[in-house]
């Protein structure tokens, strides 16, 4: 690290020093005798601006800056997983212990264990041929994940020697030749956090990452690879989609960004990861989890960066061949730091203050996603599904942030204020809501599920279509106005709104609708609609139909346990039909 800088001026997170002229944009740099870590953002001849990740009080003009001549990079190894980084992934648990509450400034700790000894089983011998992405061999990170080392980007050649036993991440587990020279193999791999890891080949989606909330499977469903927008008011329920969406999504991996929220619901996510029981492994639901926690209270730059972090690491577990999910919570927080930063560079403001290029780097974001076929000799499948919330002001997505997501997502999961304030969650407005891969991904519904689900899914969205338009008449002429069988569709359409896509998070068995159990319960308010119908065109009366107690028993359906559905689903079948029976005969004797 050598001397160079010399600050000229302060202001908040920017610092300005020249003597720069060495630097490139993007490296890292350490600001003052504190030691801060800053980026440098921008050059012009030999004054550098510089983005600085800790709070600068204190820090003045002709303090020095110390290049590293590195791009802001990092740390890929087992030890991630069950890890909580900040966002320019520092070990919070580690700082916790060194040095109690509050990070201290200029802190330079280790990002991740250089002493914990893992056990390495290669998969390689000595005399094979490997290249980039190939896995030399494999280590237990936690009871959940395999972590499996690959050979590091443009590295190729024989294998002339290879060890099992315990290592260090930094201790050498084998040799390559490459190129007449000797490569020295480890588990540490470093990848700086702004430049995208390869892969071979990106893949169109044909499967839906299945989350287990039924208004999300069965309207606007999200293929693996995908990505999708959460916009919606401050109450409206957000976070807690997105950690349904963590604790229940078809996902191998989980990589969590709380950037710029609240200490608070960074907090619930520490506390309730750990007790929480991974329905997939039995285990906790951290030993599959990344998360980078880079609250409201932590400076400004490094909520910029926190983004870049938890995409890299996802990419790193994509190239072993895993799904990996991905939350940003929120990108709205994102983009205040890059209009903060932008304003103290004096760029030229775009909309709203937000800088020109805006949507140029949230696209970058979320193009980082998809699925893909890895590098390597014997290449894998691995996915990133991405799912970023968006917090515009008093909820209206015309503001750039929303718009610009919503130009590059494919699923947009609307909040609704007013459905929240009914305290129907979650809150995803199904008339404004939408999603693109519906097409991609029916064939595998009708496959996987039941033949009937695109048919049974197309009636539901028609229907709540239809009570739209009916709820307007009501408001003007009253509900006695509607013949019975506009009024059956008010009831049916109640009914999938009540019974069907609210869902309680904190219910220990509506928390989670396998798609079975989605399609059963799907099936019987569509069979409720149809015995209706024909009874309506027996001249029964709707009053008689709204009477019977099979509804109730459909409303309970979704709180019986997933080995007992397929009985009960058979029961309240026969059940109905008999009810209708009934219903009809007494009709038919004049009654």
């Amino acid at each position: 690290m050598t001397k160079q800088g010399i600050i000229t001026k302060v202001s908040g997170p920017l610092i300005v020093a020249k003597n720069m002229g060495s630097a490139q944009v993007y490296d890292v740099v350490r600001v003052s005798n504190k030691r801060l870590i800053g980026e440098v953002l921008e050059l012009r001849g030999d004054l550098a601006s510089i983005q600085v990740y800790e709070e600068t009080a204190g820090i003045g003009p002709g303090e020095p800056v110390y290049l590293t001549n590195e791009a802001l990079s990092v740390e890929l190894a087992p030890g991630l997983i069950g890890g909580i980084f900040d966002g320019i992934e520092r070990p919070l648990d580690e700082i916790y212990k060194a040095y109690g509450q509050g990070i201290p400034l200029g802190v330079d700790i280790p990002k991740l264990n250089r002493e914990k000894k893992w056990d390495f089983i290669p998969t390689v011998k000595v005399g094979d041929e490997v290249v980039s992405g190939d896995i030399i061999g494999e280590v237990q990170e936690s009871e959940s994940v395999v972590h499996k080392i690959m050979v590091p980007f443009g590295k190729k050649g024989k294998i002339t020697a290879i060890h099992e036993g315990s290592f260090t991440i930094t201790e050498t587990l084998g040799e390559i030749l490459n190129d007449d020279k000797i490569v020295k193999l480890q588990m540490l791999q470093t990848w700086p956090v702004r430049r995208k890891r390869p892969y071979t080949d990106k893949i169109a989606p044909t499967q839906p990452m299945v989350t287990g909330q039924r208004v999300i499977d069965t309207l606007f469903p999200i293929a693996i690879g995908g990505i999708a927008a959460i916009p919606g008011p401050f109450g409206s329920g957000k976070t807690v989609v997105q950690h349904q969406l963590a604790k229940w999504a078809d996902a191998d991996i989980i990589v969590y960004i709380g950037c710029g929220e609240r200490g608070n619901e960074m907090t619930d996510v520490l506390m309730e990861f750990p007790e929480l029981k991974d329905p997939r492994t039995g285990q906790p639901l951290m030993k599959r989890t990344v998360l980078i926690a880079n609250t409201s209270n932590m400076p400004v730059a490094a909520r910029e960066a926190s983004i870049y972090t938890g995409i890299t690491i996802a990419e790193y577990y994509r190239d072993m061949g895993y799904k990996v999910a991905i939350m940003a919570d929120s990108t709205s927080r994102w983009a205040e730091a890059l209009r903060e930063m932008s304003s103290r560079l004096e760029e030229m403001p775009g909309e709203e203050g937000y800088p020109a290029y805006l949507g140029s780097r949230i696209a970058e974001f979320y193009e980082r996603a998809g699925l893909v076929l890895t590098l390597g000799a014997k290449p894998r499948v691995g996915a990133i599904t991405a799912i970023g919330a968006v917090s515009p002001p008093g909820g209206d997505t015309s503001e750039p942030v929303s718009q610009a997501t919503l130009r590059i997502v494919k699923v947009f999961w609307g909040l609704s204020a007013s459905l929240a304030y009914k305290r129907h969650f979650p809150a995803i407005d199904w008339l404004k809501s939408y999603s693109l891969y519906d097409e991609q991904i029916r064939d595998f519904f009708n496959t996987h599920v039941d033949k009937n689900w695109t048919n049974h899914v197309s009636f539901v969205s028609e229907l709540l279509q239809t009570e739209a338009s009916l709820q307007e008449i009501v408001r003007l002429v009253g509900v006695d106005s509607l013949g019975a069988s506009d009024r059956l569709k008010l009831l049916v359409a109640q009914m999938i709104r009540e019974d069907y896509l609210h869902q309680n998070a904190f219910d220990s068995v509506d928390t989670y609708t396998s798609l079975d159990k989605q399609f059963k319960l799907l099936d019987l308010i569509v069979e409720f609609n149809r015995l209706a119908e024909l009874s309506i065109q027996d001249n029964v009366s709707f009053q008689a139909i709204d009477n019977l107690t099979i509804k109730e028993q459909i409303g309970r359906f979704k709180y019986v346990i997933e080995k007992q559905a397929l009985k009960t689903y058979e029961n309240i079948l026969n059940e109905m039909n008999h009810q209708f029976d009934e219903l009809r005969k007494e009709s038919n004797n004049g009654y």
